[in-house]
């Protein structure tokens, strides 16, 4: 293993928990609908937890209703179960035998700031998950340095990448959460 590969596989590390942590942030509210919000519930369908996006279409066809069109209309019950019983969303669907309409209420202040909560504990998530890339890296690092098989000169020049890229990613994350908490607190 080299310097070069450890600090690669860290850059992974770091570029996966930030994709994760965006793939997290589409699915907060912002008062307006958007099927990401719905998408990840998990139904109970043939016995099995499915995935809402396995087994239906969700569009938002208004700014604050998302629709949920089932490709076997014998799931609808177990859909509009499952979305109202999904307490963190606080959604109340109804369905006219061939849809499911999810009316998107605007957000309160206080439901605003839980959801600015929300966002920091899954920004914290993921600098725990880089913290901890960027521990694994270093120690492998200290490991090739005791088994001689770099310099410390190498070994410091390595350390510095995987620091300059982690600060990098950082930054970008940060910038990701403030603009999503000032789209959220957005009335």
């Amino acid at each position: 293993m080299t310097p070069q590969s450890i600090f690669e596989n860290a850059k992974k590390e770091f570029e996966k928990a930030e994709v994760h942590f965006r793939d997290e942030c589409k699915k907060l509210r912002t008062g307006r609908a958007h099927p990401s919000m719905i998408e990840d519930i998990k139904i109970s369908a043939y016995g099995v937890p499915t995935p809402l996006a396995h087994l239906a279409t969700v569009t938002t066809p208004e700014a604050q209703l998302i629709q949920v069109s089932p490709f076997d209309p014998n799931n609808l019950q177990a859909i509009s179960d499952a979305i109202r019983n999904d307490q963190a969303l606080g959604f109340n669907p109804t369905d006219d035998g061939r849809v499911v309409r999810i009316p998107v209420p605007p957000l309160t202040t206080e439901r605003r700031q839980q959801v600015v909560k929300q966002l920091g504990e899954k920004k914290e998530e993921c600098f725990v998950t880089m913290r901890q890339a960027r521990h694994d890296a270093m120690d492998k690092l200290k490991k090739l340095k005791s088994d001689k098989e770099i310099g410390e000169d190498e070994q410091q020049r390595a350390e510095k990448q995987v620091d300059d890229e982690m600060n990098r990613v950082k930054s970008s994350v940060e910038a990701t959460a403030k603009s999503k908490e000032a789209e959220i607190m957005t009335v």
